[in-house]
This record gives C-alpha cells, sequence and structure tokens, in this order.
C-alpha cells in the first residue's frame, strides 16, 4: 500500500507539469480533504488552471476543503462567473456562503448572478459569518405536526433525496418549530398515527445572531448533532449541525492558542517574515516595557545587591516559579472563561481558590529553596529570606493568574490576549521586591 505523501506530490507534480487530463483522472480517485491538500500546494497561477479543467463536483469540494490560508475564495472569483457559479450550485448553501462572503460585494454578486437557486445563500450571507446564522445551513428535514406517521415517512424520503439529516424537525403549518421527532419512535409507530402524538419538544434552540463560541459550547454541552435555528418568531430557519462546530473549536483553539502567546492570530502558518514581524512586535514592545518595570525593582535596590552578591542567583529562580506558578493559574482561569464555566459572582472564589494553591505550592517550594540555601553555607536568614519570597510570590502568582483574567474579562478584553504579559510582569516585579526587600531587612 502507497503512502499518502508520495501520491500528492505526485498530483502536484502532474499539475505541474501541464498534464492535466491524468491530474483529473486520478484526482477522482482522491478523497476531498486530499484533493484540498494539492490545490493548496500549487501556487495561485496552477490552481486556477487545476480548477477550470476540474468537473464542478470534485472542485467544489476540494476548495471548501482548502486550509483558510490558501484562500479558496480568491480562485473561485479568479474563474469565469459561469464556471465559478457551477461550483457554487454543487456546494452546500452554508459552504457557498462561507466562501462567498469573504469576498468583495462585487465578486459574490458577479457569481451569485450566475447561479440557478440564489435565494438561500443570499439569505445566509445575511447574516454575520461568526454567528449561528452564518454558520447554519437552510437544508433541513422537517414535517408537519399535523402528518401521520406513514405521511411522514414518505415526506422523509423524499426530502432525503437532496439533504443529509441528522435531525427531524416539526413545524406547524406556518414553519414555527415545535418539535423534535425521534427516528425509533417513527418506525414502530402505527402509520396512522399522527406526528404530533410522539414528537418531543424542541426544548434546546439558538437565534440567528448567536455568537459561534455559545452554539459550540451548547452543542458540546447537550451532546448535539445538530442544533435548530429559530427566528424572534420560533419560525425554523435552518441548523447548525456537528461538523460546522468542529470547524470553529479548531478556528478558535488556534486564535486563543496564539493570542496566549502574544502573537495575533491573523499571522498564518503560510505568512512570509514581515507579516509575522509585523504581527509579533507590538507585543514585543509591550512586554520590554514590563520588563523595564522589572528591571526597575532591581536598580532600587541594587545597593543590596551589591552588598548581598548571593542574591543575584536567587532572583531569577524566584522570579521563574512566580512566572510559571502565575501562567498554570492563567491558564487554567482563561479555560474556564473559553468555556463558560464561571457564573457570575463565582470570581472571588475562583481567585481565592487559586490563592490558596499558589500559597500550598509557595509553601513545599520555600521548604525545598531554604534547604538548599542552608546546605550552600548561605545561612539559616538567607534561608528565611528566599523561603519567605518564594512562598509570598507564588501566592502573589495565583492571585495574578486568577485575578488579572477576570478583571479584562470585566472589561470586554480578551484574557488569552494580555494577561500572560501583564502576570509574567506582576509576578517578577513581586518576586524582586520580596526577595531584595526582605533580604534589606533580615541581612543588613
Amino acid at each position: 500500500m502507497t503512502s499518502r505523501a508520495p501520491t500528492l506530490e505526485s498530483m502536484v507534480q502532474l499539475a505541474r507539469d501541464g498534464l492535466l487530463e491524468e491530474f483529473v483522472e486520478r484526482a477522482h480517485g482522491l478523497e476531498p480533504a486530499d484533493l484540498a491538500d494539492v490545490l493548496a500546494s500549487l501556487d495561485e497561477a496552477e490552481r486556477i488552471g487545476v480548477v477550470q479543467v476540474l468537473p464542478p463536483e470534485l472542485s467544489s469540494q476540494a476548495l471548501i476543503e482548502m486550509p483558510v490560508e490558501a484562500h479558496a475564495e480568491d480562485t473561485l472569483a479568479a474563474l469565469a462567473p459561469e464556471q465559478a457559479a457551477e461550483i457554487v450550485e454543487e456546494m452546500d448553501d452554508d459552504d457557498a456562503a462561507d466562501l462567498l462572503g469573504e469576498l468583495d460585494p462585487e465578486d459574490q454578486e458577479r457569481i451569485l448572478s450566475e447561479v440557478e437557486n440564489r435565494s438561500d445563500v443570499d439569505e445566509l450571507l445575511r447574516y454575520d459569518e461568526e454567528s449561528a446564522g452564518g454558520l447554519m445551513t437552510t437544508a433541513v428535514v422537517a414535517v408537519e405536526a399535523a402528518a401521520t406517521a406513514s405521511e411522514a415517512l414518505h415526506s422523509i424520503r423524499h426530502q432525503a433525496e437532496e439533504v443529509d439529516f441528522y435531525q427531524i424537525y416539526v413545524v406547524d403549518d406556518a414553519r414555527h418549530l415545535v418539535g423534535v421527532l425521534p427516528l425509533k419512535d417513527l418506525v414502530v409507530s402505527s402509520p396512522r398515527r399522527p406526528v404530533r402524538d410522539f414528537m418531543e419538544p424542541a426544548d434546546i434552540v439558538v437565534p440567528p445572531d448567536l455568537d459561534q463560541e455559545e452554539v459550540a459550547r451548547l452543542m458540546a454541552r447537550y451532546n448535539l448533532p445538530a442544533v435548530p435555528v429559530v427566528d424572534a418568531q420560533g419560525r425554523l430557519l435552518g441548523q447548525v449541525t456537528f461538523d460546522d462546530v468542529t470547524d470553529v473549536v479548531e478556528a478558535e483553539t488556534t486564535e486563543d492558542i496564539l493570542q496566549f502567546g502574544g502573537t495575533s492570530a491573523d499571522e498564518v502558518i503560510a505568512a512570509g517574515w514581515r507579516d509575522a514581524v509585523r504581527s509579533r512586535l507590538p507585543w514585543l514592545y509591550i512586554n520590554l516595557v514590563t520588563a523595564f518595570v522589572a528591571g526597575a525593582v532591581v536598580y532600587a535596590y541594587q545597593g543590596i545587591v551589591e552588598r548581598v552578591v548571593m542574591l543575584a542567583a536567587w532572583m531569577p529562580i524566584i522570579a521563574g516559579m512566580g512566572g510559571n506558578a502565575g501562567t498554570q493559574a492563567l491558564a487554567v482561569t482563561v479555560r474556564r472563561l473559553a468555556l463558560g464555566l464561571i457564573a457570575p459572582g463565582q470570581g472571588v472564589r475562583i481567585i481565592g481558590k487559586e490563592v490558596l494553591v499558589g500559597t500550598i505550592n509557595g509553601l513545599a517550594n520555600g521548604v525545598v529553596v531554604a534547604a538548599a540555601a542552608m546546605l550552600l553555607h548561605q545561612g539559616p536568614m538567607m534561608g528565611l529570606v528566599v523561603f519567605l519570597a518564594m512562598t509570598g510570590n507564588l501566592l502573589v502568582a495565583g492571585f495574578a493568574g486568577a485575578f488579572i483574567p477576570l478583571l479584562l474579562e470585566r472589561f470586554r478584553v480578551d484574557p488569552a490576549i494580555a494577561s500572560s504579559i501583564f502576570v509574567t510582569t506582576f509576578t517578577d516585579v513581586c518576586g524582586f521586591s520580596l526577595l531584595l526587600g526582605l533580604a534589606g531587612l533580615l541581612l543588613l
């Protein structure tokens, strides 16, 4: 059995050699995700040439699967409007809206003007792309509450020819969502039994303007394969399915990881060095300013450091341990915020827990550093100084790691963006102040 990589490499080479007839023939045997990787490996001109000769049913799925940084929408916009429209018509309405939503209104209209039935895509383009409306598909399977089990089965068979479905929705004659139909109950029910007698209530619904992260959180909490989207009057607009939510979780997680490290979420993996510098340098400048603050503390105590030179060896240890402990508390708190696990009024309890954890960890590590100081023949007073500094700094780290992200969240600043810089500065300043201040009191 051949590996996947050589197959993709050979496809890329076929495209670059201009052997497009063989490329198209072999493309039929590839999964859409693999064909997407091939297209993403080509430069823009090569990609356009390949998409122009691919059948729409292949190119449509491959363009959907391409990574964001490859900008599949640019490839679509570079095609003749008629060919682009053929590709769009092969896509599910939500996928088409996602791709077209990245284009300028002029390019959108140029393509959609050639689409035979554009109403569903137009409807989805009205919504913010990061909302439930922007995620949903209007393609749903729905039956009327007044139908019998036999009529419902017949309707479902007809609708399923065009729609992949995870839920069967029950609506009234004005398309208000009134329930969800369990497939098992439908199959075992008497053919003449009305659907309304055995449908289940639609307890979990979302409005079209709900943020996509909230939709993902809701579906994960209740293990839903799909969630219905309804308007203010309760009319069924569409549904968000688990595959769309998977993409949201991946995108949001990537964004949070980049921001947590002080890197802009706009910087993509394929970005050049100029984009990387432009994205990261502002955060490094901010970090440099905060580093000067920590340095100023050491400068203020330089007389003590000159008189007790051995303190220089303990400074990075105390500050580093505080920074690590603060990052631990910060990571846990940001995760709780991201998952919506902190209810209003719970902030004090969360901070209290992290302070307690920090104090206990500080005492445990303080005993170790005090023992190390004694073993290095630095005297019991030096042992006491490093013990108190370590304990105090880890206590401060627990407080800062919980308090700072909660404070930023209160002021509607994303805690994943700036928290780490402020927490590290806080623990550095406190660590240096505690170590050098205590040394001045107890050793001199």
